[in-house]
């Protein structure tokens, strides 16, 4: 510029152009282009492209661009694939660093292009919910396990109570929502929800197509929902929030995790206590603006909503139904190969006959290894009729020694009485109290006569001690009592 102003001055002062260029250092057309300057304002340094021998090729690297939107992440061209293409199918004469120069422009552009609309500053109203799930690592029953945390996050007052769910299906979501449903006193008016297929999934064209639980769940309580674009968590940017603030604040360091039900009773308590300071824009307690949200709640039904889906499924020859391919469950020897109904909910299976008497239930099994929930008890009836089957029998390898090891020693018609009598007490007292009673009665006296052993399973049943003895005590004295008196009558 300075120099820009000494032409200007010479000229002024009527020095010849070739005069000035030597004066000044120039050439001669620089001068004139100076002088010719009618406008000294600032301009915005906007760069020109020059022509470049890519140009050319600009429009099938977009295109192959555009079609990358729509698949995978991991299978998407890359610049140096985008160039390999262009050499081997093309021919195109372009170096490698033109061809990766020219897509980060592009990736740009494109991105820049999407950002330009920006987001909606958007006002939720008192009962308005959104609704994710998280991942969370918890110790499960003493063992390190991942989880998913359900938040359903009231963005007019920032609280978010929570849910611990073993996984993302539609029967955890629906038991999550009930169960805060229930703490909440009453139903959200509106509830957002991400792009789930465990609840439903918005296809093209505005579709939405819902899983059958959730159609029917929804109806029950009657609330409206709404889903999110795929690919748009930014449309419920609260809850995304709260899930990683809930992550951090209530699961950090790892919680131990014995019993579900009860520790999710107590979760949506310690999520209020999160909202014991101001609204980060409203500067009200966020505990007093969730009071509001809670006065704008729909009033809850009757009665609760049953979440199970039901199957109808053949069982196998053992009796067994086996479930995602890999979590098997025993329903009845004596439905082998005959049609069985399954009651699918988030945390229990259970099985019914074809006439809706009930055969089993199980805790539902989650995860990609395979698990088998075969209970034991039920292989008693068939054990009692074919003793033979002992050795190799899910009865024995689930009881522990020594009562394991007394029925291996004992002979064919002592072992059946044995089994007869575990069958019993398994059937008024179930199965933990029944082999309780017969350890503890066995560990007494050496043996398992029946007497002993119901009586001991009912006290344990009812919380009780078990019996005990200063001396070892044969009771069979009772047993041939009894017989004799009922031969008498």
């Amino acid at each position: 510029m300075p120099e820009v102003q000494s032409i200007r001055q010479l000229r002024r002062n009527g020095d010849s152009i070739a005069s000035i260029a030597r004066k000044v250092g120039v050439s001669e057309p620089t001068v004139r282009k100076y002088l010719k300057m009618e406008d000294l304002s600032p301009r915005p340094p906007v760069r020109r492209r020059r022509p470049s021998v890519i140009d050319e090729w600009v429009p099938l690297i977009e295109q192959w661009l555009a079609e990358d939107r729509g698949s995978w992440r991991k299978q998407r061209h890359t610049a140096t694939r985008i160039w390999e293409r262009l050499r081997d199918e093309h021919g195109a004469e372009v170096s490698l660093s033109t061809v990766t120069r020219t897509v980060a422009r592009l990736r740009d552009e494109h991105g820049a292009e999407e950002r330009s609309s920006g987001f909606m500053d958007l006002v939720w109203h008192p009962g308005e919910a959104q609704a994710d799930f998280g991942e969370v690592d918890v110790q499960w029953r003493g063992a390190l396990a991942r989880m998913h945390h359900f938040v359903l996050d009231f963005p007019h007052s920032n609280v978010a109570p929570s849910q611990l769910m073993p996984g993302e299906n539609a029967e955890c979501t629906c038991q999550a929502l009930e169960n805060l449903f229930e703490w909440l006193g009453g139903v959200p008016e509106r509830i957002v929800f991400d792009n789930a297929a465990g609840v439903g999934r918005k296809q093209r064209f505005e579709k939405v197509r819902l899983t059958r639980l959730f159609q029917a769940f929804q109806a029950h309580y009657g609330f409206s929902f709404a889903f999110c674009n795929p690919h748009s968590g930014h449309e419920k940017g609260a809850v995304e929030a709260n899930v990683g603030r809930v992550r951090r604040k209530l699961f950090v360091p790892r919680p131990s995790v014995w019993n579900l039900e009860g520790f999710n009773e107590k979760l949506p308590d310690r999520c209020l206590g999160l909202g014991d300071k101001a609204h980060w824009r409203k500067g009200e307690r966020e505990a007093d603006l969730f009071e509001r949200d809670r006065g704008a709640l729909l009033p809850l039904p009757a009665k609760p909503f049953d979440v199970v889906r039901w199957e109808r499924m053949k069982a196998d020859k053992y009796g067994c139904v086996t479930l995602e391919g890999r979590h098997r469950y025993s329903a009845d020897p004596g439905s082998a190969g005959r049609e069985v109904i399954i009651g699918i909910r988030a945390l229990e299976i259970e099985i019914l006959d074809s006439s809706g008497r009930r055969l089993a239930s199980h805790p539902r099994a989650y995860g990609d290894m395979p698990t088998d929930s075969s209970d034991p008890s039920r292989q008693l009836e068939l054990l009692c009729n074919r003793p033979n089957a002992w050795p190799n029998s899910r009865v024995r390898e689930a009881l522990p020694d020594p009562l394991r090891g007394w029925l291996d020693l004992q002979e064919e018609t002592v072992r059946r009485e044995g089994l007869q009598t575990l069958k019993k007490t398994d059937r008024d007292n179930g199965w933990a109290n029944a082999v309780g009673a017969m350890l503890q009665v066995l560990e007494a006296t050496g043996g398992v006569d029946r007497a002993s052993v119901q009586l001991a399973a009912a006290r344990i049943a009812d919380g009780g001690a078990g019996v005990s003895y200063d001396e070892p005590v044969d009771l069979s004295e009772y047993d041939r009592a009894f017989a004799d008196t009922g031969k008498e009558s």
